[in-house]
């Protein structure tokens, strides 16, 4: 009766999901984690998906979905069993921040994001005029979000600038997540 009783512990691999806007920078951030370096990338139709390693033997999953306005309303279909949440904003497109703020409720009011965690990355930080942070925690309405644990970092995803901090604000909000 042994193996049948035992408790595995085996923790599963760490599904992140990362998601925003077309052209905000989610592909080039998810290659320029995994290969540190930058890699010419293209809209993205459907999803990219790579493995991590966040810390030693720590590795997740994270799925890039495309963030075309026809493709926004499949995100649904990748939100089960989210770990954490990415949502990428391009912080030097303040005409399309609106869009970015209601999509984002739009993702954080799905039932299977209830309580998930989630790190808004404000891409192109080095672009001139690039909206603060300061701002975009308003412009986003950051503030309504107290019934989960989230955090926003600046980032470029051109230099790498604040791309390890992001990874570090990642572990600590998985260490958050209801999920594991």
């Amino acid at each position: 009766m042994g193996a049948q009783n035992s408790k595995s512990t085996h923790k599963k691999q760490a599904r992140v999901v990362m998601m925003g806007l077309d052209f905000s920078g989610k592909s080039t951030i998810l290659y320029r984690l995994k290969l540190n370096q930058i890699v010419e990338t293209f809209p993205t139709v459907g999803f990219n998906v790579e493995s991590l390693e966040m810390a030693k033997n720590v590795f997740v999953t994270i799925w890039d979905v495309g963030g075309q306005d026809k493709l926004r309303s499949n995100w649904k279909e990748y939100l089960e069993d989210t770990d954490v949440l990415i949502f990428v904003v391009d912080s030097s497109d303040i005409f399309r921040l609106p869009d970015a703020t209601a999509e984002l409720l739009t993702v954080l009011n799905n039932a299977n994001m209830s309580g998930i965690p989630f790190l808004i990355l404000a891409n192109k930080q080095d672009v001139p005029g690039a909206e603060p942070i300061k701002e975009l925690v308003h412009v986003l309405k950051l503030e309504n979000y107290d019934d989960r644990p989230w955090e926003i970092h600046g980032c470029s995803a051109h230099t790498g600038e604040g791309l390890v901090e992001a990874m570090h604000a990642v572990s600590r909000l998985l260490k958050k997540s209801p999920n594991l």
